[in-house]
């Protein structure tokens, strides 16, 4: 009996695990570069001093979706979307170099370029500033240049480049702030070359309406594990009745 319990308990507990991932997912189909998140069950034996009779279904993290996200052009100056495997390098919250799509950039009251999330790009020197200009193109090459605050339109000057990485989707790790990170061993190098799309946004490749199907089928197989684990403790209940009246 307990073996029904026990296969029905760790389903059902994983099966939540599983609706989180999908639903985190779902909230961000409308972020910008957005790479979904992919977890499979599979049955793990559990093993002990004796026969192995019990069986656990575990989630596993099998990383993210490589596939790129639908392009939309928007003609705004700070939009850039990323060509092939590439990764901008951004500064993370803890201070350490992390990786993005996002494309949606913003530019702050003290010139600092940063992602729509607020993290700062970064260049080859560092969080990359934008001084008092004009106007701002950024190059398919990530060259940022601007026209100075009150100089003449033909007068142009470079401010950075913005760094992208190449980066396959086995060198890198999500971390739990949804930026990437270069796995244990893995080295990434500068891309160059036409790197960026200006003008231009990556969609989010979280296909909305899967997201909803799975959404549905694991509400029903959560309902189904539930239904198993009543089922056990009805028929231990009327094997326990039927124990006190053979007594």
């Amino acid at each position: 009996m307990d073996r029904a319990l026990y296969v029905a308990m760790t389903g059902a507990s994983h099966l939540m695990r599983a609706q989180t991932t999908n639903s985190h997912n779902l909230a961000n189909a409308a972020t910008t570069g957005f790479r979904a998140e992919l977890e499979g069950a599979r049955s793990l034996p559990v093993e002990g001093g004796v026969y192995a009779s019990r069986v656990n279904a575990i989630l596993e993290d099998r990383g993210w979706d490589p596939s790129a996200g639908h392009l939309q052009t928007t003609g705004r100056a700070l939009d850039v979307a990323l060509r092939g495997d590439g990764f901008m390098a951004v500064q993370a919250p803890d201070g350490t170099e992390a990786y993005t799509r996002n494309g949606s950039l913003r530019l702050t009251p003290e010139g600092l370029l940063t992602t729509s999330s607020g993290q700062p790009l970064l260049g080859d020197a560092g969080p990359i500033a934008v001084p008092p200009a004009d106007s701002l193109t950024i190059g398919d090459d990530g060259t940022i240049s601007i026209v100075p605050a009150g100089q003449d339109a033909n007068t142009l000057s470079v401010v950075g480049r913005i760094r992208v990485v190449d980066a396959q989707p086995r060198q890198l790790q999500r971390g739990a702030d949804g930026l990437m990170r270069a796995a244990p061993g893995a080295d990434l190098l500068d891309k160059a070359g036409a790197t960026l799309i200006p003008g231009t946004l990556e969609s989010s490749n979280v296909n909305t309406a899967e997201a909803m199907v799975n959404m549905i089928e694991l509400s029903r197989q959560f309902e189904l594990q539930v239904k198993i684990i009543k089922a056990a403790e009805e028929n231990s209940q009327q094997a326990a009745s039927l124990s006190r009246l053979r007594g």
